[in-house]
């Protein structure tokens, strides 16, 4: 598949095809998810290790705790954290460049083990699931990430291990997402779920939402929606993982549009993943991604350098 390919839908790989024993269905796994990241930076992905039941728990914990009064919910918000663990209210997140907040309110959880100044996990104690199963997913999905990294190693021409030390106990997020009920006569004007934006970390993992409404910018300038088949997670690539590879790999922009008018008394619940490596993490371009007919295209930085000024463009930290 060439870049030159305007797709339709978002290319689907199973993941058991690289973990298997046999050289060419792994090769061939790899050029695949190469391919569609080099393209349009998003794919599904089946056998991924999440069950369906675990989905589900987790989902009906999400919506346990997002059902309660914003009273409760803000007992798990604190500022000082910038947005990276515990409940961020409705209005606070604007994407990059826009002025308008997004429509949602979400909850982080990080990694389980924090490390150095990590800060720890908050959990809500009047919805107890929520804790056992973000824990449970958290855990899945960073393994399953790790996986996909060593794919897009080897794609790169790297030691298929290069990713490992950058994110052992890396500063990934888990986000659950509630895009709440909106009335159509006080929509602030301009307002979305999500405006569209890229990601900031090196991949996201997002397992199928309650409701569509995902829709990812081709090349072209067409919106194209996306709706993973109930045995696939869809895996797109972060601003990291473009940075490092000098935008070889490609960071898509994507959005959450508004239903339609009849459905919009409606909720929405999403959970992606963000892998993120640890804040030491050097992003400078990969040699190997930069030639003549590509020179360089950003400036050196960490992933904590790069992430602190996400934060701040973002509306959850003060310059």
């Amino acid at each position: 598949m060439q870049q030159s390919t305007l797709l339709d839908e978002i290319p689907s790989l199973d993941i058991s095809d690289f973990t298997s024993d046999d050289n060419t269905l792994k090769a061939k796994f790899v050029q695949d998810l190469g391919a569609a990241f080099n393209n349009i930076g998003f794919v599904c992905i089946k056998n991924h290790g999440l069950t369906e039941e675990l989905r589900l728990k987790l989902y009906d914990a999400v919506q346990a705790f997002f059902k309660q009064t914003d009273e409760i919910k803000r007992k798990y918000e604190f500022p000082e954290l910038h947005g990276q663990r515990g409940y961020i209210g409705k209005g606070k997140e604007k994407a990059k460049g826009f002025k308008v907040a997004d429509l949602k309110e979400f909850y982080h959880i990080g990694q389980p083990q924090p490390e150095g100044d990590m800060p720890h996990n908050i959990f809500p104690t009047e919805t107890p699931d929520f804790e056992v199963y973000s824990l449970e997913v958290y855990k899945i999905f960073e393994n399953t990430g790790k996986t996909l990294l060593k794919a897009i190693a080897i794609y790169l021409g790297l030691d298929e291990n290069y990713f490992e030390d950058k994110v052992r106990n890396g500063d990934s997020i888990l986000r659950a997402l509630h895009y709440f009920p909106l009335d159509p006569t006080t929509v602030p004007d301009g307002a979305v779920r999500a405006a569209a934006h890229g990601d900031i970390n090196l991949i996201t993992l997002l397992m199928g939402a309650s409701a569509e409404g995902l829709e990812v910018l081709r090349r072209d300038g067409k919106w194209i929606g996306i709706t993973a088949l109930p045995d696939q997670i869809v895996v797109n690539v972060g601003d990291m993982l473009d940075r490092l590879t000098n935008h070889h790999l490609k960071s898509t922009i994507h959005r959450v549009v508004n239903p339609p008018r009849e459905k919009m008394n409606t909720s929405r619940y999403s959970i992606p993943f963000f892998m993120h490596p640890r804040a030491d993490m050097d992003l400078t371009c990969l040699e190997s991604c930069v030639d003549t007919s590509h020179p360089k295209m950003y400036v050196d930085m960490t992933a904590g350098e790069f992430l602190n000024e996400r934060l701040i463009e973002l509306g959850l930290k003060k310059a």
